[in-house]
């Protein structure tokens, strides 16, 4: 069973659903929990997911306790239901975590894909640490992306015949995405993939970025937009009301900022493969922009992607406006700088992740059933030898 409820979620079970549907020995069942919805709904139709469960547990300002709650009882009669061998839950959402538990408390095997990552703060990013820490301790497999991330659950004294290093799953459904050549809905958009103008692309909406530190970021933008009116920025903004109140004022009637809706996902990656510099606090970003060729700089004081840091491939920059003015216009200036950032080898997949993660993944259900001699059930009516 593959349990995910947001975009990134989904973006990264993606790959792992398809293959799984081809696969000799495995079959998925796929359960939504809805915690985002709209955006969560335009992944699974890019990669043709019809989901067997959709929880559907969305509510406009929801807390995070009241989505906790809201999975942890929805989907324990599903698990009841289906009574699957294994269920994999991705990265750090409430979601995540809270599905990982429900199957805990059923005893059934957690399998944590895009397990080890740390940031080293508890409190940033927030709850999205804690999370990903309270999954590791009860997954019996965790699926690493890199050795960085494996090297943090060993220090955290994980059994490590129970880590698999397989790279991000991200990397995949990127590379399936951008070789489909998406055109966008919007005619703006179209016209300035058409136009050859550079762009600064900007995503931004961690909650440990509110208030001001998100106003920082739209003064610093406006200020670009200023300096460099042959650059287009490109924001997708993000649906709360909390992000877009403290970012867009500062933008209005600047004629070379673009603003959207956030972008289905296979126009998102059209546009990152078109962006000349990523400006995010989005971790999936992090891992994507570089496999094609976008240096990164990241809106937060620490990452828990550690490796592009070391690599050169993306740079903290934070949410100070002088900072952002400065390593953006650095980029935009100085074409050694850029190209140094721009040619780096991306550390965290190589597009065949998704084997790796199948085959940990028969090797945890071959183990489980030699040792109690019964045949693999994956979901009601599944049985496979």
């Amino acid at each position: 069973m593959v349990v995910y409820g947001t975009r990134p979620e989904a973006i990264k079970v993606a790959p792992v659903i398809k293959a799984l549907e081809d696969h000799p020995v495995l079959a998925p069942i796929t359960v939504v929990t809805g915690q985002h919805r709209e955006m969560l709904d335009q992944v699974n139709e890019l990669f043709d997911i019809v989901p067997d469960h959709d929880l559907d547990i969305f509510e406009h300002g929801a807390g995070l306790s009241q989505i906790f709650a809201r999975v942890l009882e929805r989907l324990d009669p599903v698990l009841e239901l289906e009574k699957p061998a294994a269920v994999l839950v991705q990265g750090d959402t409430t979601t995540s975590t809270a599905a990982a538990l429900a199957a805990f408390h059923r005893q059934i095997p957690v399998v944590h894909l895009e397990a080890g990552l740390r940031s080293g703060d508890i409190m940033s990013p927030f709850p999205e640490e804690a999370n990903r820490k309270i999954t590791s301790q009860i997954a019996s497999l965790h699926l690493a992306p890199t050795e960085g991330s494996r090297a943090n659950l060993l220090a955290e004294s994980v059994d490590p015949r129970s880590v698999v290093v397989t790279g991000n799953t991200v990397i995949d459904a990127l590379l399936m995405t951008v070789a489909r050549k998406v055109h966008f809905s919007d005619p703006t958009l179209e016209d300035l993939a058409d136009s050859g103008r550079r762009i600064l692309l900007v995503t931004t909406h961690r909650r440990e970025n509110w208030g001001e530190a998100m106003g920082g970021v739209g003064r610093a933008l406006a200020h670009l937009a200023r300096r460099f009116p042959d650059v287009e920025i490109v924001l997708p903004a993000h649906r709360n009301p909390i992000v877009r109140e403290a970012v867009l004022p500062h933008l209005a009637g600047l004629p070379n900022v673009t603003v959207t809706e956030p972008l289905p996902y296979g126009e998102f990656t059209r546009m990152l493969s078109l962006a000349t510099i990523v400006l995010t606090d989005s971790g999936g970003v992090q891992e994507e922009a570089p496999s094609l060729g976008k240096p990164v700089l990241v809106l937060r004081d620490n990452t828990e992607r550690l490796e592009a840091i070391a690599t050169g491939t993306t740079r903290l920059v934070g949410t100070d406006e002088q900072r952002i003015v400065q390593e953006v216009s650095l980029l935009l200036e100085n074409e050694p700088t850029y190209e140094a950032m721009a040619q780096t080898a991306n550390p965290y997949g190589d597009g065949r992740s998704t084997a790796r993660v199948l085959e940990a993944i028969a090797t945890l259900l071959d183990r489980a059933k030699s040792a109690t001699s019964m045949p693999i059930i994956v979901g009601e009516g599944h049985e496979k030898s």
